[in-house]
């Protein structure tokens, strides 16, 4: 008890000093971000932009899919430019051209000789790296010759926007659907935003030589370089990281083994749990699950596809009805959705079970909150097509359409719904986990931490309504990773572990002593580096300085309790051998071993591979990005939602016999797929894609002229098999998961739990 008490103590010192961090982050990060002027004038006073068109390109921005359609400062998709890394480059060389046309009388400056090339490249970077912006008059003064190059780079991009056929092919390679922004005044203001968040990642801070944006994206033309900040944190991470790995092995060797074996149940402990009606309702989410698990890995296939053939689906004008930003917009947003429904299921699930309470109008509250949810997916992706499409306009795209922020593009409007929804969930699980909680018992701090991470997930999804429609890019990045990484990645990890914490004692796998001991040292480990581990997605999004010392230090952290569950993974597969009945729960097991693995591999591996401040310098937005990404929240957090998912369907079901051929499919098939994906397409084409920024500056590895080489369409070719695979694997759950109601084969009411002695 007194060490439990201590954990407790340690996890909470923990989380308030991380806290207090974390917005002491946000004040910064909200005093030093890029200044949003009035007014971009010319030398004699001439208006290039104004504010007004800044912000209302922004709004185009969002309105077209915002960072699912290329990205901004590195964050979005990945088949489009990076749009401020290709304005930056752009202008800097149309004003070199100028120059050279005007000195020289040639239409290119690289039509010169190497020494006259290398002048003007340092003279372009005197004019473009100095910051004249006007704190007294929110003014930004730009030179002639800048001026002139921006029209020409603006030209460019009102043609690539609209329908122009000079920029066809351009358009295809970016599987851009044709008329993007039919408004051509709109098309105007985009450029007036994509030239703001270009100037600010090329303009030096008051009174420092590094750019707002830390001197991202890497391009020599404009002398865009990494700092002395992103060797030496890159440094200190990874020996934060040996050090975190060496402490946590020593104290796993001193401590663990050292608890008594329990004495294994000689029957099935949760066969004896009565299912009420409300964990019956929750089936539907289940259903749902597979619905949209399904429906996501066609728009993936979609999405893949368009790298191909940009506009058209085997000859088809799919972007006429299905743009690219739209389905890449709805893969991302389901995979949130339908593991998010898994483990909200999970909940309304377990917190009966736990406390044998089944309070009133319960089941109820479950089809209501199911209803909610379906509202909410189709009403949210409704506008987002209309969005997308144009045709809901910028008044009411913020609210209703889509605001182009990569895993929360819901409207406003709909994030408040599911804000609500949550705050619906909340109140039912807590409700019904109540009573275990005023009960006591050994088994009560892993009730509490579990009651305490659903309230986390309920109330920290409001760092989404945090930021306006025009709130400052840096504040949104800020908020929008509170949502992604803190909320998805943080405390539904928590509970994750609480759930599989309890099911292992009831089950009598683990001493209740032990487990929460356990529980909350993993809990501990996590939060270390898990909450300031945020700020490594914003080492470059116009922060201060302290956030790359910050972010590179705990997001090291990060990766060390995930070797602790390397470390649990064959002790979990010996579990599940433990006892004969424990057959019963050999899947949900197999998939909690597989989270284990994807942990360590998708979220550990390939995650240290680019959080360091000098490796992501380089790496974000290309392809080792979703390298990371599809290993990791599929891996770790799909995994984990399917286990949670079939520990549920076992206690729903019975008296129902489990297919053991069809289930062993969909296990090896999704995870040999998922690694196929990875190693066969992403990684190697993120290698090519470093090398390329590396040699040539990240402009031309986000570029047409290397995106549409042979060996990238061969590479995106070769995830042909693995996606096939990962797709008959899906299919055969969800195969499963209809057989459990349609047509079920029931086993003996004797042989209902296997192997009773």
């Amino acid at each position: 008890m007194n060490s439990t008490r201590k954990l407790w103590a340690g996890l909470a010192t923990l989380l308030i000093a991380s806290f207090a961090v974390l917005l002491w982050v946000g004040g910064e990060i909200h005093r030093q971000q890029p200044p949003m002027p009035e007014q971009v004038v010319g030398t004699k006073g001439e208006v290039v932009f104004t504010r007004k068109d800044i912000e209302t390109g922004r709004q185009v921005w969002q309105s077209i899919g915002g960072q699912q359609l290329g990205s901004i400062w590195g964050h979005g998709g990945y088949v489009a430019p990076d749009w401020s890394a290709d304005w930056l480059h752009r202008e800097a060389e149309a004003v070199m051209d100028i120059w050279a046309l005007r000195e020289a009388g040639v239409d290119s400056y690289k039509k010169l000789p190497a020494d006259v090339r290398a002048a003007y490249q340092a003279r372009v970077q005197a004019l473009m790296r100095p910051n004249t912006y006007d704190e007294g008059t929110r003014t930004i003064r730009l030179d002639a010759d800048r001026i002139d190059a921006i029209a020409n780079v603006a030209r460019h991009y009102t043609s690539l926007f609209g329908n122009d056929p000079a920029t066809a092919g351009l358009r295809e390679a970016y599987a851009m659907r044709n008329d993007t922004v039919p408004d051509a005044g709109h098309r105007n203001q985009l450029t007036a935003f994509y030239w703001w968040t270009a100037w600010a990642a090329v303009t030096q801070r008051p009174g420092s030589d590094i750019t707002y944006t830390a001197n991202w994206p890497a391009d020599d033309l404009v002398g865009n370089k990494p700092t002395s900040s992103a060797f030496v944190w890159t440094v200190f991470s990874v020996l934060f990281l040996i050090a975190g790995i060496a402490l946590l092995g020593w104290h796993y060797a001193v401590n663990h083994g050292e608890e008594m074996a329990p004495e294994l149940p000689k029957t099935d402990p949760l066969a004896s749990i009565k299912v009420t009606p409300s964990m019956k309702a929750t089936a539907k989410y289940f259903w749902v699950v597979i619905a949209l698990f399904l429906t996501q890995i066609l728009l993936g296939a979609i999405t893949a596809h368009y790298q191909v053939e940009g506009q058209q689906a085997y000859g088809f004008a799919l972007a006429d009805v299905l743009p690219y930003s739209l389905t890449r917009t709805w893969h991302t947003q389901l995979a949130v959705l339908w593991i998010a429904t898994a483990w909200l299921g999970m909940g309304l699930y377990i917190g009966p079970a736990i406390s044998g309470h089944e309070p009133k109008f319960q089941r109820l509250g479950v089809n209501v909150l199911w209803v909610c949810l379906l509202v909410i997916v189709v009403g949210a992706f409704a506008g987002q097509w209309l969005a997308v499409m144009q045709k809901l306009g910028l008044e009411h795209n913020f609210w209703f359409g889509h605001q182009g922020w990569e895993y929360v593009d819901l409207g406003r409007f709909w994030q408040w719904f599911l804000f609500i929804g949550l705050g619906l969930w909340l109140t039912l699980v807590g409700r019904s986990l109540w009573p275990a909680i005023r009960s006591g018992g050994e088994s009560r701090s892993i009730v509490v931490l579990l009651f305490l991470s659903t309230v986390a997930i309920g109330l920290f999804y409001a760092a989404g309504l945090m930021w306006g429609e025009h709130t400052s890019l840096s504040m949104v990045e800020y908020w929008r990773w509170w949502v992604v990484h803190l909320w998805v990645e943080g405390f539904f990890e928590v509970f994750a572990v609480a759930v599989m914490s309890f099911l292992f004692t009831r089950l009598g796998l683990l001493q209740v002593r032990t487990a929460t001991i356990a529980v909350l040292f993993a809990t501990i480990v996590f939060m270390a580096g898990g909450v300031l581990g945020t700020l490594h997605h914003l080492y470059f999004a116009g922060t201060p300085t302290a956030v790359i010392a910050l972010g590179a230090s705990f997001s090291a952290l990060e990766v060390v309790p995930l070797a602790y569950v390397g470390f649990e993974a064959y002790h979990s597969y010996t579990m599940g051998k433990a006892t004969p009945w424990m057959q019963r729960y050999r899947w949900p097991i197999m998939f909690f071993i597989a989270v284990a693995f994807w942990n360590l591999v998708g979220a550990g591996l390939f995650g240290f591979l680019i959080n360091p401040p000098l490796s992501l310098y380089y790496m974000q937005g290309l392809n080792l990005t979703p390298t990371h990404g599809h290993t990791a929240l599929f891996g770790v957090y799909g995994m984990l939602g399917i286990g949670l998912m079939l520990f549920c369907l076992r206690g729903l079901k019975p008296d129902v016999e489990w297919n053991e051929k069809v289930l062993r499919t969909a296990f090896w098939a999704m995870n040999i797929g998922l690694a196929g994906m990875a190693l066969l397409t992403l990684l190697p084409l993120g290698i090519l894609q470093l090398n390329a920024a590396l040699k040539h500056g990240y402009w031309y590895a986000r570029s047409a002229e290397f995106m549409q080489q042979p060996i990238v369409d061969l590479l995106v070719w070769m995830r042909v098999p693995a996606d096939t695979i990962f797709s008959i694997g899906a299919l055969a759950l969800a195969w499963f998961v209809l057989r459990l109601w349609v047509a079920p084969r029931r086993v003996a009411a004797t042989a209902a739990v296997p192997a009773r002695a």
